[in-house]
């Protein structure tokens, strides 16, 4: 089997900050170097909450759909599936 590679979404629990990404190594290990500070982009709105992720097979699949969430269409389906109102 391949290894999977992963976009998710997570939200700053204290400034409601969304961040996207991609990662090929376990969400849940990229989540913890989100709140250890270990991404600099990210390090100032921490602690991070996950909100969504989702795998793939295909690494440039995922890319693309990271890609596309960054969009103002993928913002829109953001808001629109996986923010509660």
């Amino acid at each position: 089997m391949q290894k999977p590679y992963f976009v998710y979404l997570i939200e700053s629990i204290n400034h409601g900050y969304l961040y996207k990404g991609f990662t090929e190594i376990s969400v849940f290990d990229r989540l913890k170097h989100h709140n250890d500070g270990r991404s600099k982009y990210t390090n100032k709105y921490k602690p991070w909450k996950l909100k969504f992720y989702c795998a793939f097979d295909d690494k440039i699949m995922a890319l693309n759909f990271e890609t596309y969430l960054k969009t103002a269409s993928g913002i829109a389906f953001t808001n629109k599936r996986f923010i509660k109102k």
